[in-house]
């Protein structure tokens, strides 16, 4: 069995058949609302349609999962419908027996067996399939539940932060080619230094998650509005997690980290990649029209005059979106790699691991201590809450020694001073769902790393910049709409 993926915009551009025409294609596709990433499962021999799988495939597509989930969801059941076929079965004749097999080949024996939070996912999913076969009558009964009922062990957020000099040494040193003395390595092989500093800086200085960070467009950041920005602010939506919009805002010194890579790095991988741009602009969103006020873009896709809100723009979109220059096409993002377009995951992952082998084999005695486990992009967004969360506490608390005191009035807090609260504000500024959620830092922010007269004061931008994230913390109270200092 082989497992495929609905794509029309693949469909559009390689099919052509005198029986249909990839154009044709995608307009059934578009005409019986078949998401882009239905799975499709096709018998090896035949290359036919396999049934009910596809019918399960085509039940998933109803129900408005992003891209990326459908091929999860996929990928899950042609896991288990390979399993089947290597002890000699299928999946319609799975029983408990094969499933509880299957479990133990996950968790334990496989060579990475996978936790608990991942089986559950994968657990109620298989539950679901076998649930749709017997509601479609293939099956008479479903083998029993793997999805444990009642009360589940709750996994504590696994929770990184980084203290003032070990964020310095993983920027500078890891990413910006530095040695641990703050002068140039020669022997530094790593590519676009200045890029990677400033993604650091931006996801730091944000709280954004990395799907937020790295697919942010120049005109959210006011690049190209014909004036200088020196801070700005704008909404994510549909590259947040559950498309949950919020407002981001970024610092003055955050822009001003991003002026190197945008004044001497961006511009040389933009020309370089223009030739190849060209050759793909049928592929391509081409916008024509910025409307820096309103936060729309026009241009051509497909072929076809679009327009759209770029807060509603998804990861996908956001990677293919071009402008026109007197160079040639341009790449919208703000990162961009070798080949013009935003880098993906495993590049960042990339950039990220290159940083950790450097940091491991120049630190010396003067080199912060290192963990364990390299340390992850997302370890700056948890940074940032930390710190954004102590310095409002003590804001609001003052001098109260009592961590227990401090705690009970934060509870009150929720009641009382629901706009003002330092939990609250932070929840909403890394748009977690659940206050709950966030309350999980609070047990970090008695830690004595964190005692500054300001949160974050020079972490951002160069040695001796005099950048705070009280600035930051006065804009999550919004005191300078209320004219407060």
């Amino acid at each position: 069995m082989q497992v495929f993926y609905v794509n029309a915009k693949l469909a559009r551009r390689h099919i052509d058949h005198p029986a249909i025409s990839g154009d044709e294609v995608a307009g059934l596709l578009d005409e019986r609302a078949i998401a882009d990433g239905t799975p499709v499962y096709l018998d090896d021999e035949t290359m036919m349609p396999l049934e009910p799988l596809c019918s399960w495939g085509r039940k998933l597509s109803g129900a408005e999962l992003a891209e990326g989930t459908l091929k999860d969801y996929g990928r899950m059941v042609a896991r288990l419908a390979d399993f089947q076929s290597e002890r000699g079965r299928d999946l319609l004749s799975a029983t408990e027996s094969d499933l509880q097999a299957y479990k133990k080949v996950r968790t334990e024996l496989q060579e990475r067996p996978v936790g608990d939070r991942t089986w559950h996912k994968e657990a109620q999913l298989i539950d679901q399939f076998y649930s749709h076969l017997v509601e479609r009558g293939v099956l008479r009964s479903r083998p029993r539940r793997m999805v444990v009922r009642g009360r589940r062990l709750k996994q504590k957020m696994d929770i990184r932060h980084l203290t003032f000099g070990q964020y310095r040494y993983f920027r500078d040193v890891g990413l910006g080619g530095q040695l641990p003395d703050s002068s140039v390595n020669r022997s530094f092989r790593g590519w676009a230094p200045h890029r990677n500093r400033a993604a650091a800086d931006l996801a730091l200085s944000t709280g954004m998650r990395w799907r937020e960070w790295a697919t942010v467009l120049l005109p959210e950041l006011g690049v190209g509005a014909g004036y200088r920005v020196d801070e700005v602010t704008f909404t994510v939506q549909a590259c947040a997690k559950y498309g949950k919009a919020r407002t981001i805002y970024v610092p003055q010194d955050a822009m001003r980290s991003l002026e190197p890579y945008l004044m001497i790095e961006r511009p040389e991988l933009a020309a370089r990649s223009a030739r190849s741009l060209a050759k793909r602009h049928r592929e391509l969103f081409v916008v024509s029209r910025i409307n820096h006020e309103s936060g729309v873009v026009h241009g051509t896709l497909d072929g076809v005059r679009r327009e759209f809100v770029m807060s509603a723009m998804e990861h996908w979109l956001r990677r293919i979106t071009v402008r026109e220059t007197d160079a040639g096409l341009e790449a919208l993002a703000v990162f961009i790699c070798r080949g013009g377009l935003l880098p993906e995951a495993d590049s960042w992952k990339r950039y990220r691991h290159g940083a950790w082998r450097r940091m491991v084999a120049l630190q010396d005695e003067s080199t912060p201590s290192l963990p364990i486990k390299r340390w992850r992009w997302h370890d700056m967004r948890h940074t940032y809450a930390l710190q954004l969360l102590s310095y409002l506490e003590r804001q609001m608390d003052g001098d109260e020694p009592d961590a227990a005191a401090r705690r009970r009035r934060h509870r009150s807090y929720l009641s009382g001073h629901i706009r003002l609260n330092p939990l609250l504000i932070v929840s909403r500024r890394l748009g977690h769902s659940s206050p709950a959620t966030t309350f999980e830092y609070l047990e970090y922010t008695d830690d004595q790393l964190y005692d500054f007269d300001e949160a974050f004061r020079g972490w951002v931008g160069e040695v001796g910049s005099e950048a705070s994230y009280a600035k930051i913390a006065a804009h999550a109270f919004g005191l300078e709409q209320r004219g407060q200092d």
